[in-house]
């Protein structure tokens, strides 16, 4: 049928709502992590679908495990339980602080949830008076209009008229802005333990021990959104694992399907109770399908041999990124965890990020930014280390070009 409509960008532009910008690129088939378009030109993942491939393309696992729910069952709503929900919330239930699981379709509707809860947990205990969320500048936390106003970038939620109420943005890492902030009137604090779209920003091990510190101290609870660190992409299951601390609410997307949508929100027993039936709800959330993709995604990603593999191809992608660096001098920093990586833009390229991800394409690479002054490597976890020579190799290719103008 495609080809009988001769498919093709322009359609875009007839067909599609122009939120978007795509790429002149149309991928067409993905093998690990190489991707051909139309046309059978190759090229080299770096980007995973912002995150999400964790396990490349059509990984044989994931393919196994979809056509095999695919055979049995796809679709109850939540009127009914099914297997691979049950399965998936226990896995990560042994797997992480939590006690309780919720499941959606995406981080944005994890995150929701995890508001919501936030905000009925404050006003069932503590009265309507405790209703202030925390939150960050540069932050992102979803498109939905709570989520979107609680992010820290304004030009996101400005112009669709009155934003949620009771939000306080502040400097990320400041610790002496958080202390005068939260109050007894704080119901949360939500936070990235290293912020995606914000430009790859770790949290300081100072501000996190603040951000707990301070939550407890007013009774407010502490929201970590790992949509993007979560699931191995920092070398840990989720990147508090690797911090002193422990949040209260954590959600989780993009990877935990590893490329089929699924989302879930992480909370204790005693805040879970917060929500009772009636209260919240998706009628997609634990869908068979994704959760038997969900749960081939863990066994795959939470062993020693993929985390540590994560450790290791950090480690490839950071010297590669430092050669290119020495001999073209474009970068300030590598910064970021694992393979959630930010090469940051000296002076002389400020607000260029986006020639060097149109140079990369040009050059056979999927790559990313994460604002206008990072490019952003989130390939995946199990990429072989001859895709990552290859690609370092083509992305050196692409510096030169946006070097020589």
């Amino acid at each position: 049928m495609s080809n009988a409509m001769n498919l093709t960008r322009a359609q875009f532009d007839e067909v599609m709502v122009p939120n978007y910008s795509p790429a002149a690129v149309i991928p067409v088939r993905g093998d690990g992590s190489r991707v051909w378009d139309q046309e059978g030109r190759e090229f080299i993942d770096f980007a995973g679908g912002i995150a999400v491939n964790c396990l490349g393309h059509c990984h044989p696992a994931l393919v196994d495990a979809l056509t095999t729910q695919g055979q049995k069952l796809w679709h109850l709503s939540n009127v009914m339980t099914n297997e691979p929900a049950l399965e998936l919330a226990t896995r990560l239930v042994e797997g992480t602080f939590a006690d309780k699981v919720y499941f959606a379709n995406s981080g944005a509707e994890a995150n929701e949830a995890a508001l919501k809860l936030a905000r009925r947990y404050a006003l069932d205990k503590f009265g309507a008076e405790k209703d202030e969320i925390i939150a960050f500048n540069q932050g992102f936390h979803g498109r939905t209009f709570f989520t979107v106003s609680v992010g820290g970038q304004a030009a996101y939620s400005d112009g669709f008229g009155p934003k949620p109420q009771s939000i306080t943005h502040l400097p990320f890492n400041d610790v002496a802005a958080l202390e005068a902030a939260v109050s007894d009137k704080t119901c949360a604090i939500m936070m990235e333990p290293l912020q995606g779209e914000g430009g790859i920003i770790p949290a300081s091990k100072e501000f996190l021990q603040a951000v707990r510190a301070l939550a407890d101290k007013h009774n407010a609870l502490v929201i970590f959104d790992e949509v993007q660190t979560g699931i191995g992409r920092t070398g840990h299951l989720y990147a508090y694992m690797d911090t002193d601390i422990v949040p209260d609410i954590l959600t989780s997307a993009k990877a935990l399907g590893g490329g089929f949508p699924i989302a879930a929100m992480l909370t204790t027993a005693e805040i879970a109770t917060h929500l009772k039936v009636g209260t919240h709800g998706s009628t997609y959330g634990g869908n068979p399908l994704a959760c038997a993709v969900g749960n081939a995604v863990l066994g795959v990603v939470n062993t020693s041999e993929t985390l540590e593999g994560v450790k290791q191809r950090e480690q490839m992608i950071r010297e590669g990124l430092e050669r290119i660096n020495a001999k073209y001098q474009v970068f300030s920093e590598i910064r970021g965890k694992g393979l959630l990586l930010g090469a940051v833009l000296n002076d002389k390229y400020q607000g260029r990020s986006r020639d060097f991800l149109v140079a990369s394409v040009a050059e056979g690479l999927m790559a990313l930014v994460a604002g206008a002054n990072v490019v952003r490597f989130t390939p995946s976890l199990v990429i072989p280390e001859q895709d990552i020579a290859e690609g370092l190799q083509r992305f050196e290719q692409a510096v030169a070009k946006v070097v020589a103008g």
